[in-house]
C-alpha cells in the first residue's frame, strides 16, 4: 500500500476552508486530518463537532479526527455523528483505553491511539491488537509549524516492530514537522500515513505540495 497523505486543516486559512478542502482533494490527498484541541490537554483551542459537520458537507475525503482533549469519551459519539471516519484519542488523556477504543469502533468509526513524544512505545502493548491506527506524535501536540523531533523516526520503527509482534494490522500515522525531508525518514521507518500542515497549506499551491510529498515518500 502506498503512503497516504493527510493534510491538516488546522494549518489552512480559516476564512476559506471550503477552498482549502477543494485544493487538497484536487491534489490527491487521501484523508483530511482534523485537529481538535480543548485548551486543557494542549494549550490551543480549535474545532468542535459543528466544524467537523461543516467540513463533512464539503469534503469527499474521509475525516481523520484527532482528539487532543481531556475526557475524550464525552465527545466521541458527537464527532462520529458529525462525520468522523477515524477518531484518534491520546493514550495520555484516556483512563480506560480499551473501553474507549471499543466505543469508537461500536459507532462505526475506525479507532486510533496517539502517543506523545515522551510516551514509551511499550505502553501500547495492551491495546495493539484492538486498534486500527497508531498515531506517533513527532512534535509535542498543541501548535502547528513545529520542528520534527529526530528520535520520532526510531519510535516509528519501534511501533512497527510492536505491531508485528502482536499480529496487528494497525496503520502507523505520523504527525508533526513533516516535510519533503522528514517524510522520507518516517516512511523508511514504517509509517503508512503522514500528516502535513505547513508543508501543504503553507505552500503557494497545496496541490503541487501534496504531489511533492508523495514523490518524496515514494523515493524513501
Amino acid at each position: 500500500m502506498s503512503v497516504q497523505i493527510a493534510p491538516s486543516i488546522i494549518a489552512a486559512d480559516f476564512l476559506d476552508l471550503g477552498r482549502a478542502v477543494q485544493m487538497v482533494e484536487e491534489g490527491g490527498a487521501d484523508l483530511l486530518h482534523v485537529d481538535v484541541m480543548d485548551g486543557q490537554f494542549v494549550p490551543t483551542i480549535t474545532l468542535g463537532p459543528l466544524a467537523v459537520q461543516a467540513l463533512k458537507r464539503q469534503a469527499r475525503l474521509p475525516l481523520d479526527v484527532h482528539l487532543m482533549i481531556v475526557d475524550p469519551d464525552r465527545y466521541i459519539e458527537a464527532f462520529v455523528k458529525a462525520g468522523a471516519s477515524i477518531v484518534t484519542v491520546h493514550f495520555e488523556a484516556t483512563t480506560h483505553l480499551h473501553r474507549t477504543v471499543s466505543h469508537i469502533r461500536s459507532l462505526g468509526a475506525k479507532a486510533g491511539v496517539a502517543i506523545n513524544p515522551a510516551t514509551p512505545v511499550h505502553f501500547l502493548e495492551g491495546i495493539a491488537g484492538d486498534v486500527d491506527l497508531v498515531l506517533v506524535m513527532s512534535v509535542n501536540p498543541g501548535f502547528s509549524g513545529q520542528t520534527f523531533i529526530d528520535r520520532a523516526e526510531s519510535k516509528v520503527a519501534d511501533v512497527r516492530a510492536l505491531l508485528r509482534r502482536f499480529g496487528s494490522a494497525a496503520l502507523i500515522e505520523v504527525d508533526g514537522g513533516i516535510d519533503r525531508q522528514t517524510v522520507k525518514r518516517v516512511v523508511s521507518a514504517g509509517a503508512d500515513i503522514v500528516v502535513a500542515g505547513a508543508a501543504v497549506f503553507g505552500q503557494p499551491d497545496p496541490r503541487t505540495a501534496i504531489q511533492a510529498l508523495r514523490d518524496a515518500a515514494r523515493a524513501a
